[in-house]
């Protein structure tokens, strides 16, 4: 019941991810509609219906743009588990926040000076900026917005088959 299941709004937009008991249960209201379903069946003594793995909502919800909170979670979620100094994808226990440019010399905590790094990369960079280490970020990091949405949804649906016609692949 802890899997992940798709959200997508009325319009076939992909908005959220939720967890298999939060679909089953949006289903039962009749707020949402089960789009694909997986192999699995849930059973209870009256009931029984296949696991959603995508669900569409049935009315339109208009989804103001939200600032997500910057955290650990998000900014691995961001980066993909991957280092982005060597390149290396690690899980997120083997994985630390960078400061690109370092506290000490007036970096703050934001969105677009924090990436994903492995201990080997951060102890080699130290507190020094990535061109004082003669080190090269992989890509600039980018503040939360929209199309970072949609590649941590890419990201999270990666294994699922059945997200890829909704997130445009």
């Amino acid at each position: 019941m802890n899997s992940r299941v798709l959200v997508l709004n009325a319009s076939f937009e992909p908005i959220n991810v939720c967890t298999a008991r939060r679909a089953v249960v949006l289903i039962l209201k009749g707020v949402a509609n089960a789009e694909e379903c997986s192999a699995q069946w849930l059973h209870s003594s009256r009931f029984s219906m296949p696991m959603p793995s995508v669900i569409r909502l049935i009315e339109y919800i208009h989804i103001p743009f939200e600032r997500k909170s910057l955290s650990r979670k998000n900014i691995l979620l961001r980066d993909h588990n991957t280092c982005q100094y060597c390149g290396r994808v690690f899980p997120p226990q083997d994985l630390t926040l960078d400061h690109i440019t370092p506290r000490s010399r007036g970096g703050d905590s934001a969105w677009e000076n924090l990436v994903a790094c492995c201990r080997s990369c951060n102890n080699r960079k130290g507190d020094r900026t990535p061109e004082g280490a003669g080190m090269r970020l992989m890509k600039r990091p980018q503040a939360y917005n929209l199309h970072v949405n949609r590649q941590i949804i890419r990201y999270l649906g990666r294994t699922d088959e059945a997200w890829r016609k909704y997130l445009f692949y």
